[in-house]
């Protein structure tokens, strides 16, 4: 009876201790992952989440340079074939053998209507198992930047997704839930252990996790909790609530780093944040002109173009963590130049000409759709333009709402003028330019956040020739003339660049991405 006791007790005792031993980061940010499902949703915050527990072929570490992922190592074996060793003894975390199969079944599955990374891998003609850690990706054509891409497609278990019947995306558009929506499968650092969307999600470590020996010290558990107003969020922060603040009120910063027990990492994102028009309707649908389309008329973008003080917003909203930008893209991005993204000039009487020159002189009203739970201080960004423009006599009816609302009104192309910011996971132009400036196609998987109405027949045909341009010099001249077109059509008004600051207990050691993407097994609690 003693000896039974005394293990009972000791066991106790050692789970005291490994509970004590454990550690979880509790972690905020002003909005919440879109969906849990892999292939559904193209957003940042909401891939950033899914790549703790799904993980792609090739990988990309804090500093973005690409690396081994669920594939060792890759090569082109034919001038339209790219093939992948994948790493053996892999499991999901449900203790199931990661093969080919999932490859090939996770690849078509992003192919599918309702996904939102079709454009992605939008050449692709054939993904094929060749043998159990083998596969072969075939192209329309030579790809050589199709590992980019890849970087972004995850891999999730077949045998799963059939028994829950998700072998389809969620329409994320219809607010479709499927089980995908709130659970997930994937052999990443972590698996889901709770997921209420909007209110509280609870990451666990993945005991199958195959590099568990290369990250040993990663947190045992990651508690998210989005809190979409700053100051409760700094409040979380410095009462020490959570222990991480992805995205720290610009305004809070200084108080931030006076505090004892915190610190700020910053850095500039490879984000543009800009406003998109449609060019393309007879009429627009949110706005006072009947019968015509004063956004079609490029005096009228330039106007409105011009009649933006970023340098104002830079200092008063953004205080000073923004960089004013003429293009879509950010530094960092291959095909972007310095000589093109520089802006027209500030000028209030050159905006009022150009309106009256385009017979609206008196103005028009229009309505303005932006997140408030997306970018830094976008609600606020809005605002200020809205301010501005009227100026020009463009009265602005501004409707904010969280991204949860906006982009499903986006995707369903009910927006004249909204606001958008653009990151670029592939570090390539031709990124920016299948999904925002190509003709919106969905046969072809081309132009899927086109919400313009933008068409320009060489733009299509510059960005699919550099897709499958394999000579370096010809592919950049070719990215030149698309960027020179892009800012000479004026389809999108550019504002600015992010600039990213994560706010942290001093307790927590991770280091920045310029994605804005945290990446937990990277991180370590002292």
């Amino acid at each position: 009876m003693f000896v039974a006791r005394w293990i009972a007790l000791a066991a106790a005792a050692l789970c005291i201790t490994s509970a004590a031993e454990a550690k979880t980061l509790r972690w905020a940010s002003q909005g919440d992952a879109l969906t849990l499902d892999p292939h559904a949703q193209n957003e940042g915050p909401t891939t950033a989440m899914n790549l703790h527990y799904y993980e792609p072929l090739i990988a990309r570490d804090p500093s973005l340079s690409k690396i081994p992922g669920l594939a060792l190592s890759w090569k082109a074996v034919a001038a339209d074939t790219w093939e992948f060793k994948l790493r053996p003894d892999v499991k999901f975390s449900d203790g199931t053998p990661f093969t080919a199969d999932d490859v090939v079944f996770s690849y078509n599955r992003a192919l599918a209507p309702s996904s939102d990374f079709r454009s992605y891998i939008s050449s692709i003609k054939e993904v094929k198992a060749v043998d159990p850690l083998t596969v072969q990706i075939v192209t329309n054509g030579p790809n050589p930047i199709l590992t980019d891409y890849t970087t972004s497609i995850l891999i999730m278990s077949k045998a799963w997704a059939e028994k829950h019947n998700v072998t389809k995306p969620q329409s994320f558009k219809d607010k479709e839930e499927t089980f995908a929506v709130r659970n997930a499968m994937g052999t990443g650092p972590y698996t889901v252990k709770q997921r209420d969307p909007d209110v509280r999600t609870v990451l666990v470590k993945n005991p199958s996790y195959w590099g568990a020996k290369d990250f040993p010290n990663y947190p045992d558990e990651l508690v998210y909790s989005p809190i979409k107003e700053p100051a409760t969020r700094v409040a979380a922060l410095i009462s020490g609530q959570v222990d991480f603040v992805l995205d720290a009120p610009l305004q809070d910063v200084a108080r931030i780093k006076q505090t004892a027990g915190l610190k700020t990492l910053e850095t500039a994102q490879v984000r543009a944040i800009f406003l998109g028009l449609d060019v393309a309707s007879p009429e627009l649908k949110y706005a006072t002109v009947k019968g015509k389309n004063p956004f079609a008329d490029q005096r009228v973008r330039q106007a409105m173009y011009q009649a933006i003080d970023i340098e104002a917003i830079k200092a008063k909203v953004m205080r000073n963590f923004a960089a004013p930008a003429g293009l879509t893209t950010s530094p960092g991005v291959h095909g972007y130049t310095a000589a093109l993204d520089k802006r027209l000039k500030y000028d209030v009487p050159a905006a009022k000409k150009l309106m009256a020159d385009a017979g609206y002189a008196d103005g028009f009203g229009v309505t303005l759709d932006c997140p408030n739970d997306r970018y830094n201080n976008d609600e606020q960004i809005c605002q200020a333009i809205a301010g501005m423009l009227a100026q020009i006599s463009i009265k602005v009816d501004l409707q904010a709402r969280s991204k949860t609302l906006h982009f499903p009104k986006l995707q369903k192309k009910d927006s004249s003028f909204y606001m958008l910011g653009w990151g670029v996971p592939t570090l390539d132009s031709h990124y920016v330019f299948t999904f925002l400036y190509q003709t919106n196609d969905a046969a072809k998987k081309i132009g899927g956040w086109n919400y313009t109405g933008y068409s320009n027949a060489k733009m299509d045909d510059l960005s699919d020739r550099m897709l499958t341009e394999v000579d370096q010099t010809k592919r950049d001249a070719m990215i030149a003339d698309a960027w020179n077109a892009a800012v000479a059509d004026m389809p999108y008004l550019p504002l600015h660049h992010q600039v990213i600051v994560w706010s942290m207990s001093d307790k927590v050691d991770i280091p920045i991405a310029a994605n804005d993407s945290p990446n937990f097994k990277y991180a370590k609690m002292k």
